[in-house]
């Protein structure tokens, strides 16, 4: 009889583990779902970013062409 109640014990605690496993298995694929949006988050900024650089850089390129036309740059 005592043998029972300690192989019924362990069952229980040993489904209580799985159920306790399978639940940080969904946690887990819960947080490396939203890393992977934020990580798609932040490339995008970094995009947009790198964006922004390229259209500074062509303004500051026809900034360089509208004062040479003008002269109003000192060249040296």
């Amino acid at each position: 009889m005592a043998e029972n109640v300690t192989n019924e014990l362990i069952l229980e605690h040993l489904q209580a583990l799985h159920v306790d496993a399978g639940r940080a298995r969904e946690e887990r694929r819960e947080i490396r779902d939203e890393l992977r949006a934020v990580m798609a988050h932040v490339a995008a900024l970094v995009q947009s970013d790198l964006n922004r650089d390229s259209q500074q850089a062509s303004i500051y390129a026809r900034l360089d062409r509208i004062e040479r036309r003008l002269e109003l740059s000192y060249e040296e």
